[in-house]
């Protein structure tokens, strides 16, 4: 597998889901391989530099290579190869979809997101 598509629905406006989102500092609350998350300047825009850590120690790099605010945010490792795309789309005033999207220039998708971490994250998305 290249790729994998993932969506879900949140109980929250596109805007919130947004900025959770992007936050360094929320993703190692909603991804379990991922320890720490830092970026180079905040707020991000397009050429910022998101770098995070597993468990294991090993740090890896993303520049932000597509952005419009409450809508998309796409990140592409530095070393080249892996992609990944989120996309808010509001369905009503206090409802969003988001679509996570990770595909690879090379051979495969190694560990691609499952659909059980968009669940935490609708979870803590709503507890706010």
């Amino acid at each position: 597998m290249k790729e994998s598509r993932i969506s879900i629905t949140i109980n929250k406006p596109a805007s919130e889901v947004f900025q959770f989102t992007i936050n360094p500092q929320n993703t190692h609350t909603w991804i379990d391989s991922i320890k720490k998350e830092e970026t180079n300047e905040w707020p991000v825009k397009i050429g910022s530099i998101y770098r995070n850590v597993d468990a294991s120690g090993k740090w890896t790099e993303y520049i932000l290579v597509n952005f419009e605010e409450n809508k998309l945010f796409e990140l592409s490792s530095k070393k080249g190869g892996y992609h990944v795309k989120y996309t808010y789309t509001q369905v009503d005033k206090k409802t969003c979809k988001l679509e996570y999207f990770e595909w690879v220039d090379g051979d495969k998708l190694i560990s691609p997101l499952s659909q059980d971490v968009l669940e935490r994250l609708k979870e803590l998305i709503e507890s706010k």
